[in-house]
C-alpha cells in the first residue's frame, strides 16, 4: 500500500501499487488508511448494507436456503430456492480488485489485483463471519490475473469440491456449476433485462443471439412467444440451455452457430423473419487498441439483425464492452439503421443494476449499456 501526491505535492489518497500490472496504482481512499483487516472489514459491510437497501436484491447477511444438488432431469418437484443475488465490488465499493457473487448460501469470488491476492484468506474469513455462507468458492481463473502477474486457479475455502445443482433465478431454474462454469457461474447483471425484454415477446418469434444458457430464450418462451430460437457457439452452453428449457417446460429450440456466419448464411433471405431479436454479445473491445474494430463488430450484428426484423419488429441489443461509451453505442446502431434504411425508435435505454454501481470519477466501472429499440 503506498500513498500517492500528484506534482504540486498534494495528497490524492492511500492505493495500491503493483509495478507488473497495467495499472500500477489504484485508489481505494481518499483518506490516509491501511488496507488491514478493520479497513476490509468496513467496506464489505458498506458493500452489504448499499445490496441489502437495494429492491432488486443485494448481498444479504440474513436468509435460509435450500439448494438442490440433484443431477440434471427434467421433471423433478421444484425445491424451495431462494433467489440469487450480486455484488460487483472494486473500486466503486473501495476495493479495487475484488468481486464477489452471491448464489443463495454461496459466494463466488473473483480476485483480480496483487494486493487482494495477498489478503485472500482475511477476505475469505471476513466474508464468513459476514455472510455466513455455506461456501466461498475461489474463481481466480480470469485472464486478467495475468496482467497483475497472478497465476489462474480454482479452490474453495472448505478444499472440498462444490457440485453443479439447480438454482432458481427470477422464477427459472438452471443447472448451474460455480466452480468450473464461465465467469462465476451465471451473468447476474442482465436479470433485469431478462423480463423487460420478455414483454415484447408474446405472439411473437423471438431469436436469442449469443443465447450463453438462454435465460432471454427462457422468459420469452414463458411470455407466450410463438416461436423461440437461440444460437451460441459454445456447444457447451447451448446444452445446458437445452437442459434448462426442459426443466423449466417452456419451448425454445438452441443450435449451436456462428451468430455472424448465421446471419450471413445466404439461406436467410428466403426464411421469415423475426419480430424479436436479442443481441447480448460477449466483449468486443477488452483493450482501447480493440475499440475500432469493435465498432465494426458491433455494426455488422445490429446491421444484420435490423434487416432481419419484421417492420415494427423490436430490437434488444447490448455491449459489456466497457471501453465502449454510450455515444459510440448510438453511433453504431444510428450507422447500422441507415444501412438497413430502416426507422428506429428507442423504446428503453438500459444499463447495469445498482448492485453492479457505478463511480461516477471512474468511467471504467460502467460497462454494460444497451437498448430495446423498435424497428420499423
Amino acid at each position: 500500500m503506498v500513498e500517492c501526491r500528484d506534482r504540486a505535492d498534494r495528497f490524492l489518497g492511500s492505493g495500491i501499487y503493483n509495478s507488473k500490472s497495467q495499472i500500477i496504482w489504484r485508489r481505494f481512499s481518499r483518506e490516509r488508511v491501511a488496507l488491514d483487516s478493520a479497513w476490509l472489514r468496513a467496506a464489505l459491510e458498506r458493500a452489504v448494507a448499499r445490496r441489502s437497501q437495494d429492491e432488486g436484491g443485494g448481498l444479504n447477511p440474513a436468509f435460509a436456503v435450500d439448494i438442490a444438488g440433484d443431477a440434471p432431469k427434467a421433471g423433478l418437484e421444484t425445491p424451495p430456492y431462494i433467489n440469487p443475488s450480486t455484488a460487483g465490488l472494486g473500486e466503486s465499493d473501495d476495493l479495487p480488485g475484488l468481486v464477489v457473487d452471491q448464489f443463495a448460501d454461496v459466494l463466488v469470488v473473483q480476485i483480480q489485483s496483487l494486493a487482494m491476492e495477498k489478503r485472500a484468506t482475511l477476505i475469505g474469513d471476513l466474508l464468513a463471519e459476514l455472510l455466513r455462507p455455506a461456501e466461498i468458492i475461489f474463481r481466480n481463473d480470469a485472464s486478467i490475473r495475468r496482467l497483475e502477474g497472478l497465476p489462474l486457479e480454482v479452490h474453495t475455502r472448505s478444499g472440498a469440491d462444490w457440485a453443479p445443482r439447480w438454482q432458481r433465478i427470477d422464477g427459472m431454474e438452471y443447472w448451474l456449476d460455480l466452480q468450473c462454469g464461465q465467469k462465476t457461474g451465471f451473468y447476474l447483471d442482465q436479470r433485469r433485462q431478462h423480463p423487460l425484454v420478455a414483454k415484447y415477446c408474446a405472439g411473437k418469434r423471438v431469436l436469442d443471439a449469443f443465447c450463453n444458457q438462454g435465460p432471454f430464450a427462457l422468459h420469452a418462451a414463458r411470455a407466450g412467444a410463438a416461436e423461440v430460437l437461440g444460437l451460441d457457439s459454445a456447444e457447451e452452453a447451448v446444452a445446458q440451455a437445452r437442459l434448462n428449457a426442459e426443466r423449466n417446460n417452456v419451448k425454445a429450440t438452441f443450435a449451436v452457430a456462428n451468430v455472424f456466419d448465421w446471419f450471413n448464411d445466404p439461406v436467410r433471405a428466403s426464411e421469415p423473419k423475426w419480430d424479436v431479436i436479442i443481441l447480448d454479445p460477449p466483449p468486443f473491445a477488452k483493450s482501447k487498441s480493440a475499440l475500432v474494430g469493435a465498432l465494426r463488430g458491433y455494426k455488422e450484428i445490429n446491421l444484420r439483425a435490423m434487416q432481419r426484423l419484421n417492420p415494427g419488429g423490436v430490437l434488444a441489443t447490448y455491449t459489456c464492452s466497457h471501453h465502449m461509451q454510450d455515444a459510440e453505442l448510438r453511433g453504431v446502431l444510428a450507422d447500422a439503421a441507415a444501412d438497413a434504411k430502416r426507422k428506429v425508435h428507442v423504446l428503453e435505454y438500459c444499463h447495469q443494476p445498482p448492485d453492479h454501481p457505478v463511480l461516477i470519477t471512474m468511467p471504467e466501472s460502467e460497462y454494460l449499456r444497451g437498448y430495446v429499440l423498435r424497428v420499423e
